[in-house]
């Protein structure tokens, strides 16, 4: 059943009862009104009638109230009788003004107040049948042994009844048949609005998510169901469009990293072979072959090391966090990469406070500055200045590390970021990495809830900022948890602050070049 047809039935049904319940009041109500008045009727025409049969009976011990005028006209068919205690007829009288027999009432046996003084009133019905019914007025006088009874038919009163019942049965039927028309435009064109909805919605399950319905207002409640279906819409459009934007994503990160890997088991593969066709007779062949083999096996395992902590960054679990001493983490960081990088050693600068905590994870703090202060030494040309600075600025921390080397096109720069993104696609991978590093920068500051972005001219050098959320104060005597500790464990080899010096960790763009 349609909403149409059940607001139909419901708003019609109602009114009809309504209607009913209106119809018998009125009938009921007329009824007694009627009823009443034929009861005055009857006390009207008790004085004239009982003298009336007194002198037909020819007695005189009838002791009735008032004068024995007698109206002008009793109703037609009006009957009077008297009778004695046994309930004999002593006397009877119909008053007729016509030729046509009248019809008396059927008194029942015994008569209701016929043993009592006083007046008793009630309806019954006639010798002609219950078609029609007369109203009875009976007086008792015991001491006398006298029974007095006037009736008046309720013919009139049966007939108004009638036709009341008849122009009220019409009426309500009129007044629903009309009400159910007008209803039916009425709930047709309210309605309107919902079905429009629908076939909107018919296409946005074809497809077609841009679509939004109509009417979209607070005024009304389908305006207000609009705005809300709109709003809905809005966020699974936007809901799909990310979902879509991570399926490409997958794809895309899934192909890079097949096609990252696939080099490095080709070159473990192609040696194995060379190692297999005799270089195992060859000390100098055979150095090399193991050689490459051992390289490749171990740049292999790194990338494996960098695409699980990738993986372990995304899931969007929260690990337990502590107050760490950036400051120290960075000074760390810069005197390693001068340590790594001897000849560099010059152009490194470190410009920080004694403290400023954060909180966080020191190992993973550690990758993000090794990974961003290698990243500027190994992609700048010898004598390049490198800029490291870390102070606070707006309540959070902000690391700086800026060169003057080449710098990004501007659509590198958008990029960088990104899982095997490189800015130069021809650097070769020995030098260049799998472009995982700056991805792991990215991910791990996201998770310490901070932001990282660059900033870069090309041939003016790049700038990369890292912003991250101030910490509680450490404890006195407490120094920030060893890069050699538990957590360090989940650490990519050369990623973390307590990687060999000679082995830091593969940085994948730098600054200058993504």
């Amino acid at each position: 059943m349609t909403l149409r047809l059940r607001l139909l039935l419901a708003l019609v049904g109602l009114v009809a009862v309504a209607l009913l319940i209106a119809d018998a009041t009125t009938y009921f109500s007329l009824r007694s009104f009627l009823v009443d008045r034929v009861d005055q009727q009857l006390e009207e025409a008790r004085t004239p009638v009982g003298f009336d049969l007194a002198a037909e009976a020819q007695l005189s011990d009838v002791p009735l109230d008032g004068d024995a005028r007698r109206p002008r006209r009793l109703p037609p068919g009006t009957y009077g009788e008297l009778r004695d205690a046994d309930g004999e007829t002593l006397a009877a009288v119909t008053y007729s003004y016509s030729d046509v027999e009248q019809p008396t009432p059927a008194l029942p046996s015994p008569l209701p107040g016929a043993a009592r003084a006083g007046i008793t009133l009630f309806s019954t019905g006639s010798n002609a049948g219950e078609s029609v019914r007369f109203r009875v007025l009976v007086q008792g006088f015991p001491d006398i042994e006298r029974v007095f009874i006037v009736a008046v038919p309720l013919t009139d009163v049966q007939q108004t009844l009638s036709r009341l019942l008849f122009i009220e049965l019409l009426v309500t039927v009129l007044a629903l048949a009309g009400l159910g028309a007008l209803s039916w435009w009425l709930v047709k064109r309210e309605l309107r609005p919902l079905e429009a909805m629908a076939t909107t919605a018919g296409v946005i399950a074809a497809g077609d998510l841009s679509r939004r319905v109509e009417p979209a207002e607070p005024k009304t409640e389908v305006g207000r169901l609009g705005l809300a279906l709109n709003r809905m819409l809005e966020q699974i459009e936007q809901a799909f469009d990310e979902r879509r934007h991570s399926e490409e994503k997958l794809r895309r990160f899934v192909a890079d990293a097949s096609h990252e890997l696939r080099t490095p088991l080709t070159s473990v593969r192609g040696y194995a072979e060379v190692f297999r066709r005799g270089a195992r007779d060859d000390p100098e062949d055979l150095e090399t072959a193991m050689r490459r083999i051992e390289d490749e096996s171990r740049r292999m395992g790194v990338m494996v090391d960098e695409l699980l902590l990738l993986a372990r960054l995304g899931e969007g679990r929260r690990p337990e966090r502590a107050p760490v001493d950036l400051a120290r983490v960075v000074a760390d960081c810069v005197g390693d990469a001068g340590l790594a990088e001897p000849e560099r050693a010059a152009d490194l600068s470190l410009e920080s406070p004694e403290t400023l905590v954060v909180t966080g994870d020191d190992t993973q703090l550690r990758q993000v500055v090794t990974n961003l202060v290698g990243n500027a030494v190994r992609h700048t040309p010898e004598g390049t200045p490198i800029r490291v600075r870390l102070g606070l600025t707006g309540g959070e921390a902000r690391l700086s590390v800026a060169d003057e080397g080449p710098g990004l096109a501007p659509e590198h720069a958008a990029r960088v970021f990104e899982p095997f993104y490189r800015a130069d696609p021809s650097r070769a991978r020995e030098t260049g990495g799998a472009g995982l590093g700056l991805a792991i920068v990215a991910a791990i500051v996201a998770d310490h809830g901070g932001t990282v972005d660059v900033e870069s001219v090309e041939g003016e050098g790049a700038t990369f900022t890292v912003r991250l959320p101030l910490g509680p104060a450490p404890a006195p005597g407490g120094g920030s948890p060893s890069a050699s500790g538990p957590a360090a464990a989940d650490t990519p080899p050369g990623g973390g602050g307590g990687a060999p010096a000679s082995s830091p960790a593969p940085v994948d763009s730098p600054p200058s070049a993504g």
